[in-house]
C-alpha cells in the first residue's frame, strides 16, 4: 500500500507490505482494529442528498492523477475518475465487478488473450467532451512514462508488446490496444488472463485528454466522475463539487450525495478522534480517514454514542510470518514453526479482540472463493514430535522496528522458545527492511513479517505476488523466497480462467502452497473507523476493509 502522504486516497496493498514501518501511518494501520462489528453503524443518519461531508486525514498531498495512484476503486480518486469497469461494495456481500464507463465486464476471445470493451453512450467529461476510447488508451498508455512511475502497474505485465515502450508523449501507440472507434477498445495480452475485468477497475483506466500536462495534471484533473476538484491548498484541503456533466443514469455504484466534499489535512490521527467522540459542529458530517489509534479504542468503546459510530471490519489484512525456504530448507521444521506459532498470543499483541482475529489461510475474508481451513493447529507436542531428532540452528527473525512489528515479534519468539527454537530478532528501519526482503538475495534472514491486502477482490491478488516465483527479489515480495514448479504452473493455469471457473480452484492452490509452508499466517487486522452522527452509509466489510466513499452522504 502506498499512501502518497498516507492518505486513503491510495490505499492498496503496499504500505501493509512495509512490515507495518514505513511511517507512523503504517505503525497505526498495524496496530487497528476493534471487535466484531462489520456494519453500517447503528448511529448512521438516513441518506440524503445535499450538503458537505469532511474526511479527516493525516496526509498533506493528494495526487488526482490516476497514472500514479495506487488507490483502491471505493475511495478518493473514484470520486473524480471513472474507469472502464469498478467494484459493488455492498455490506455484508463479496465484493463484485461491475460496469463502469463500458457497457459490460468485457469480452473475452482468443482464448482470454483478447478482451474487448464498448463505452457506455453520451458519456462526457467536465469540460463538455465526449469520454472516447482514445482517451482510455491514452490514460493507460501515459502510466508507461518514467515521470509517472509509481501507480499500480498489473497491465504493464499483461499487455503484449510493452518491451521498451515509453508512454505516448512522443506520438507512439502500443498495438496492444486498438480503438477501432470512439466506443470500442480492444486489449490484447501476453496470454489467457481471467482477472483482466478487475485490472480495468485501476486508476489507469481511467480516461485522460490526450493533450495532457503530466507535471500539472495532478492538481487539474478532468473529471469524468460525480466530483471535480475545484479548491487545492496542499497541506491544508481540498474542495471536491459536483460534475454537473456527470449523469447518475449511467452510474450504478456512486451515488453522489453530498453537494460538497473536503478532504482535511494534515490533521493528527489522535486529535481527529477526539473530535470525532465529541461530534460537534461540522464534525457531524465528518469521518477519520485513519483507522483510529489503537490506544483510543478503549474510549471510544467506553463511550455509547461514539461506539454506535464506530464501525469495524470482521476480519482484513493478513498479518504473516514468512518463512525462508532457501534457509529453512526442511519442510517438516517449517511445519513445526506452523504448529508452535501461538496465534492467540499474535493477536494479543496487537491489542487482542479489537485488534485482529487468528488466522489459518492465505486467501484473506472476503475474498470471493475463498474456503477456511486449518492445517496446522496450534500444538507444541506436535510441533516437538516434527522435531524430534532434529538440529535446528537459531533462526534470524527479521522486522522493521515499529512498537506493533517488535511486540509481535516478541510472541513468536516466545513460542518457538517452548519448542526449543532459539529466534534472534534483528529489527532494523524500514527502508532497510524493504531492501533486505525485496532487493537482496534473501541471506539476511531466516523469518520476517509482514502484511498483505490484495489491490483488487480476487484470490490471484492474494497469491501470485506472494508465493510465484518470478516475484522474489527484483522488487518482488515473495519473502518466503518460495520457487515451486508446480506451483507456478498452477498459478498461471488457473490465473487463464475465466473469473468463475477460477473460484475454488484459487482455493486448492491456497492449500497447496500451505503443505509446502512458505508462510505461516498469524492475525487478520480488524480495522476501525469513526465517522461522526449525520454521516450515512458508513460500513467496512472483511474486503476492502475500508470504508466505502462512493456511497456516503450527510444529513442536511
Amino acid at each position: 500500500m502506498n499512501f502518497d502522504a498516507y492518505s486513503v486516497s491510495s490505499i492498496s496493498r503496499r504500505g501493509l507490505l512495509l512490515g507495518m514501518g514505513a511511517t507512523t501511518a503504517v505503525a497505526a494501520l498495524s496496530a487497528c482494529g476493534a471487535n466484531e462489528r462489520s456494519a453500517r453503524t447503528t448511529g448512521s443518519a438516513t441518506p440524503t442528498k445535499g450538503g458537505t461531508l469532511t474526511i479527516l486525514m493525516s496526509g498533506t498531498d493528494i495526487n488526482w492523477d490516476p497514472g500514479r495512484s495506487q488507490g483502491m476503486a471505493v475511495t478518493s480518486l473514484a470520486l473524480i475518475h471513472r474507469r472502464l469497469t469498478s467494484w459493488r461494495i455492498v455490506k455484508g456481500t463479496e465484493a463484485k465487478v461491475v460496469p463502469d464507463l463500458a457497457t459490460d465486464t468485457g469480452k473475452a476471445s482468443d482464448g482470454g488473450r483478447t478482451w474487448t470493451f464498448t463505452l457506455k453512450d453520451g458519456l462526457v467529461a467536465e469540460d463538455g467532451s465526449p469520454i472516447t476510447s482514445e482517451q482510455i488508451r491514452h490514460g493507460v498508455e501515459r502510466t508507461f512514462a518514467a515521470s509517472l512511475a509509481g501507480g499500480l502497474g498489473y497491465h504493464k505485465t499483461l499487455l503484449a508488446g510493452t518491451s521498451g515502450y515509453t508512454g505516448p508523449y512522443r506520438g507512439k501507440h502500443l498495438k496492444s490496444i486498438e480503438t477501432p472507434d470512439d466506443r470500442t477498445i480492444v486489449f490484447h495480452l501476453k496470454a489467457p488472463f481471467g482477472d483482466w475485468p478487475w485490472i480495468v477497475s485501476m486508476p489507469a483506466f481511467a480516461p485522460v485528454p490526450l493533450k495532457d500536462n503530466p507535471t500539472t495534471y495532478a492538481r487539474k484533473p478532468v473529471a469524468s466522475g460525480p466530483y471535480r476538484v475545484t479548491e487545492y491548498k496542499q497541506g491544508v484541503a481540498a474542495t471536491l463539487q459536483r460534475n454537473p456533466k456527470w449523469t447518475p443514469p449511467s452510474d450504478d455504484v456512486r451515488t453522489a450525495l453530498p453537494d460538497t466534499i473536503v478532504f482535511s489535512m494534515g490533521q493528527d490521527s489522535s486529535v481527529v478522534t477526539q473530535r470525532l467522540i465529541a461530534d460537534s459542529g461540522n464534525d457531524r458530517d465528518a469521518f477519520g480517514a485513519e483507522m483510529v489509534p489503537p490506544a483510543q479504542l478503549p474510549q471510544v468503546t467506553s463511550n455509547p454514542q461514539a461506539k454506535s459510530r464506530l464501525a469495524v471490519g470482521s476480519a482484513g489484512p493478513l498479518q504473516y510470518l514468512a518463512i525462508n525456504v532457501e534457509r529453512v530448507k526442511d519442510v517438516t521444521v517449517r511445519q513445526a514453526i506452523a504448529h508452535a506459532v501461538d496465534r492467540k498470543a499474535a493477536a494479543a499483541a496487537l491489542g487482542g479482540e479489537m485488534g485482529a482475529a487468528p488466522a489459518t489461510t492465505y486467501i484473506t475474508p472476503g475474498i470471493p472463493g475463498r474456503q477456511e481451513y486449518d492445517l496446522y493447529p496450534e500444538s507444541t507436542t506436535k510441533a516437538q514430535e516434527l522435531l524430534k531428532g532434529k538440529k535446528v540452528g537459531q533462526l534470524v527473525l527479521l522486522v522493521s522496528n515499529d512498537e506493533g512489528t517488535l511486540a509481535l515479534a516478541q510472541a513468536i519468539q516466545q513460542a518457538l522458545r517452548k519448542v526449543d527454537i532459539s529466534v534472534k530478532i534483528n529489527p532494523v528501519e524500514s527502508e532497510t527492511w524493504i531492501e533486505k526482503t525485496t532487493q537482496s538475495d534473501g541471506s539476511d534472514y531466516d523469518l520476517t513479517i509482514a502484511s498483505w491486502n490484495p489491490d483488487y477482490p480476487s484470490a490471484n491478488a492474494n497469491l501470485q505476488p506472494l508465493f510465484a516465483s518470478s516475484e522474489i527479489g527484483s522488487g518482488g515480495f515473495n519473502l518466503g523466497r518460495y520457487h515451486n514448479v508446480e506451483v507456478d504452473r498452477m498459478l498461471a493455469d488457473v490465473a487463464a480462467l475465466p473469473m468463475d471457473q477460477a473460484k475454488e480452484k484459487w482455493a486448492r492452490i491456497d492449500r497447496r502452497i500451505a503443505q509446502d509452508v512458505p508462510m505461516v499466517p498469524l492475525v487478520y487486522r480488524r480495522n476501525a473507523f469513526l465517522h461522526g452522527s449525520g454521516v450515512s452509509d458508513f460500513f467496512v466489510n472483511p474486503f476492502p476493509a475500508y470504508p466505502n466513499y462512493l456511497v456516503m452522504g450527510v444529513q442536511k
